[in-house]
């Protein structure tokens, strides 16, 4: 059996991965603060700290056919890799499209919105390192291209794939949980501005898992894009969640609101280029509406009006709900 070893197992990623690589024929092990109770009949589960070196010496020193690190955020994370690579024949690293710019420098972080002028693929210009932190909205993208360089760098056989926007069961901020709450609540007024895209390519685990399988044994460096088949704009994702949960939403334009109304509320359209990937052999699971059904499930499964998921204390929502502004952090 192939070995693989993923670092960051219980989000979402993590979980279609391992269920697919299993699948495969592939022995798996998750490693997380927490065990991935879900998992523990099917894989090896280990308790540790990626950022930790002594225990992350303790689960790569052994090596693997298959590394996925899903929280590589910077340089100096990608530097603890470095020892171990030569034991590992591929290297999946899970980086952002938040490292991508517009001709004027601008990210899906900043300030002023980034105008693309259409779908972003694998040679447009990214951020630069720039000092800051991994957890601001001008670090994020820029530690994400630091840890892709050293990588990359590294000498051995690395993937970076950059998705958009992931969505899947086990989301670590599982951003259609706007429109589900306002389900549960018959909350099912949609306020959005009919001047602004509101389109941001979202990329399914499932179709992330897909790219992983077909990257796995890949020589040689790739950078990636990942993102699901089609990219419905955020009032179509309502109307498909609320085709799920059995309501209709109501939808009222807004002209020029003073904040962003939905988790997808861009001015111009964030697309991927997905051509690079189809070219190494990734076919896609399937497309938003049929990928999302496993999320929008895992959320209610974890949901009642009484008692809502720890997310609910995610300052990302609160905006949404509360109907006040806030600083966004940064996108992943």
């Amino acid at each position: 059996m192939p070995s693989a070893i993923i670092l960051g197992g219980t989000g979402a990623i993590g979980h279609a991965a391992s269920q697919r690589l299993r699948a495969n024929g592939w022995d798996v092990t998750l490693t997380s603060h927490t065990s991935p109770s879900s998992n523990k009949e099917h894989f090896i589960s280990i308790i540790a700290n990626r950022h930790d070196p002594h225990q992350l010496r303790r689960v790569l020193s052994g090596g693997a056919d298959l590394l996925i690190d899903y929280l590589c955020y910077q340089a100096d994370d990608a530097v603890m890799l470095l020892p171990y690579l030569s034991d590992i024949t591929k290297t999946i690293m899970i980086s952002s499209k938040a490292v991508d710019v517009d001709q004027r420098g601008r990210h899906s972080n900043s300030d002023k919105p980034a105008d693309c002028a259409g779908p972003i693929d694998e040679t447009c210009a990214t951020l630069r390192p720039n000092g800051l932190e991994p957890n601001t909205r001008e670090g994020y993208g820029a530690n994400k291209i630091a840890a892709e360089e050293t990588l990359l760098d590294s000498g051995a056989s690395v993937a970076i794939l950059r998705p958009s926007k992931i969505h899947g069961a086990h989301a670590r901020r599982p951003r259609k949980w706007v429109f589900v709450r306002r389900a549960i609540e018959q909350r099912l007024t949609l306020l959005y501005d009919p001047n602004r895209a509101g389109i941001d390519h979202p990329s399914a685990a499932s179709n992330i898992a897909a790219l992983i399988t077909a990257l796995a044994h890949l020589s040689g460096n790739q950078i990636v894009n990942i993102a699901d088949p089609d990219a419905p704009s955020g009032i179509e994702i309502a109307s498909i969640v609320g085709e799920l949960l059995g309501v209709t939403f109501v939808e009222q334009p807004v002209t020029a609101p003073s904040r962003r109304l939905h988790p997808w509320d861009t001015t111009y359209p964030l697309v991927l280029d997905t051509k690079r990937a189809h070219e190494l052999g990734y076919q896609p699971i399937g497309d938003y509406a049929s990928t999302i059904k496993a999320e929008v499930d895992w959320l209610m499964a974890n949901t009642t009006r009484q008692t809502m998921p720890l997310f609910e204390d995610d300052p990302f929502f609160a905006p949404f709900f509360a109907g006040q502004a806030a600083v966004a952090p940064p996108k992943r």
